[in-house]
């Protein structure tokens, strides 16, 4: 009798070449960061499995944005919220984003205790 096992099942990494020999390869990311006098968006080649962070500090991008506290700054991939231990993809845009000047709520709520009308489109007042 011959015995038959299950297929032994094997996962192969992206990074595996065709000899079946792990090769280190690299990606490439863009780092964006902005403020109102400049903007700067640069284009990264990083280790496969480099987390966000990681990109950011190898960008150098903090060089051109001595006052960019990195510590503190919300950061995203394609305007989606991320962590700085995010793994980067092939063609991911990191977005260092700065923090708000004011809270929109509040500036809606103090135009409307000054009686300030916000326009939303159209005018009732023709109709």
């Amino acid at each position: 009798m011959v015995n038959v096992s299950e297929p032994e099942k094997i996962e192969t990494r992206a990074d595996e070449t065709a000899t079946g020999t792990s090769e280190r390869q690299s990606i490439n990311v863009e780092v964006a960061y902005a403020m109102s006098e400049k903007q700067l968006i640069r284009t990264v080649n990083v280790d496969r499995g480099t987390t966000l962070g990681a990109a950011i500090v190898q960008s150098g991008i903090m060089m051109d944005f001595p006052d960019l506290e990195l510590e503190n700054a919300k950061v995203g991939i394609f305007g989606k919220a991320a962590s700085m231990t995010t793994v980067l993809n092939e063609g991911d845009r990191v977005e260092i984003y700065r923090p708000l000047i004011a809270d929109p709520r509040e500036v809606r709520r103090k135009r409307a205790a000054e009686g300030k009308v916000m326009k939303k489109g159209g005018d009732s007042a023709g109709s």
